[in-house]
């Protein structure tokens, strides 16, 4: 679901205090012929632009790559040594332009990008090219000046680049890695952020984790929420249907100016979570159904049928994934919400499912190997006055699809000694249905549908 690259690609120029001159002809022809004179060689004299001129670079698509914090960028470097990211086609003007905006994404706090010591050129750092450069150029030139960039960050990325990179190989990036395999729901006991420490490949990616409150990490909630009834329902019907885990798509917009995000529609995905020949033509049916309506992509959703409603640590990095896939699809900052329904947990109060709404919160720069940390969003739910065609209709056909599957939730067994599994579904959406009696009436149709169902 990514968004196509502008026709016309900006050119970004801020690079914080790390960016590089741009030099003359002139000034690059008396950089080469200065050997001895200290005086011109600063880390601002040498350009992927002199880096090219002299061969020790080529231009080339997707030969430069930034690893931060766990998250991989990739861009081409141009003829004329500026840089073109990848995921979006927006113009660099240098390393430390680029990096400090990837930076960003991930951590908004970050202020500079140290671009030399943090893009690598074919796998090598290009602060070693500029090295190079000055021992056949320059070979009398106090080599410290090259490595003025923030050691600790160089450090850093060193010791993510490689687990990055593992992680890469066994997952792609984007929305559509929601349509991966998933264990079933067994009882999991959740743990505290806080016991984690550095993430662990012998941790198991199923452990729960419970949410941390923005307060409690010294921050402030980003931005605001507000979620239609209509959502609910239609999330918490599908998330009810199967005993196995479910995911979807949320459409809605995004208010720059009011910081508000509104999601205004729930897209179930018909599809198995491990069936990826048809994840991508439900993804492409989404995609349209977005468009056609005027809406935005703005977070997903997925069930954990029998478990707490808790982010996994998959999940968790999950929702960084796609927190930075939509804020690297424009210009600006776009949230990303993630949806966690608790369906059938015995351990949720009454019938009503438990719906969990969270964020991540990338880890300290300190401790870039540590996980995300999962953050409860406060929202405001907005009751709609009616249900729309467009969400009966998709009941309806989510009752088709899922009424010959092996894992269907028969509604005439009882989930609890006194409750039926048809009574525990009519209870839960109760709490977002219109009160309107017409609605209730038209919702019945729906469960004797599902009371069909053998």
């Amino acid at each position: 679901m990514d968004s196509e690259p502008p026709s016309s690609p900006q050119v970004v120029e801020d690079g914080g205090e790390e960016d590089e001159e741009e030099l003359s002809g002139g000034e690059e022809a008396d950089l080469r012929s200065s050997s001895g004179r200290g005086s011109l060689l600063t880390r601002r004299g040498i350009t992927l632009r002199v880096l090219l001129k002299d061969g020790l670079v080529e231009p080339g698509d997707g030969v430069l790559a930034i690893h931060y914090l766990g998250k991989n960028f990739v861009g081409d470097l141009l003829n004329d040594g500026k840089i073109r990211w990848v995921e979006t086609g927006q113009i660099f003007n240098s390393p430390s332009a680029w990096a400090t905006h990837c930076k960003r994404l991930v951590n908004p706090a970050k202020k500079s990008g140290c671009g030399w010591a943090s893009v690598r050129y074919r796998g090598q750092k290009l602060v070693q090219y500029k090295t190079t450069w000055l021992h056949k150029y320059q070979p009398s030139a106090d080599l410290s000046l090259v490595s003025e960039e923030d050691d600790d960050e160089d450090e850093e990325e060193g010791k993510t680049a490689v687990q990055a990179d593992e992680k890469n190989k066994n997952t792609k990036p984007g929305l559509n890695d929601l349509m991966v395999s998933r264990r079933s729901d067994r009882e999991r006991i959740p743990v505290r952020y806080c016991t984690l420490g550095t993430r662990d490949a012998a941790r198991d990616p199923h452990t729960l984790v419970e949410l941390s409150a923005f307060s409690a990490i010294n921050r402030f909630q980003p931005f605001n929420v507000a979620v239609s009834s209509n959502v609910l329902l239609l999330m918490d019907f599908h998330c009810h249907l199967t005993t196995s885990e479910v995911v979807g798509y949320l459409g809605g917009r995004w208010d720059t100016n009011t910081q508000l995000l509104t999601v205004l529609r729930a897209f179930p995905c018909r599809t198995r979570l491990a069936d990826r020949e048809s994840a991508s033509a439900v993804e492409e049916e989404i995609c349209q159904n977005l468009f056609m309506r005027g809406l935005s992509l703005v977070g997903w959703y997925h069930s954990h049928p029998r478990g707490p409603a808790l982010p996994s640590l998959q999940d968790i990095d999950s929702q960084m994934d796609h927190q930075l896939r939509l804020q690297g699809s424009n210009n600006g900052f776009q949230p990303c919400l993630g949806i966690i329904c608790g369906p059938y947990y015995h351990g949720n109060q009454g019938v009503a499912s438990t719906i969990t709404p969270f964020w991540v919160v990338p880890p300290p720069e300190q401790r870039p190997n540590d996980y995300g940390i999962p953050v409860a969003v406060e929202v405001t739910y907005v009751q709609d006055n009616f249900l729309t065609s467009d969400v009966l209709n998709e009941m309806m056909l989510l009752v088709d699809y899922y009424r010959t599957a092996p894992d269907i939730v028969h509604f005439n067994q009882y989930w609890c000694p006194d409750t039926t599994m048809m009574e525990k579904i009519k209870g839960s959406l109760s709490c977002h249905a219109p009160k309107d009696q017409a609605y209730s009436q038209i919702l019945e149709h729906v469960y004797s549908q599902l009371s069909n169902i053998h």
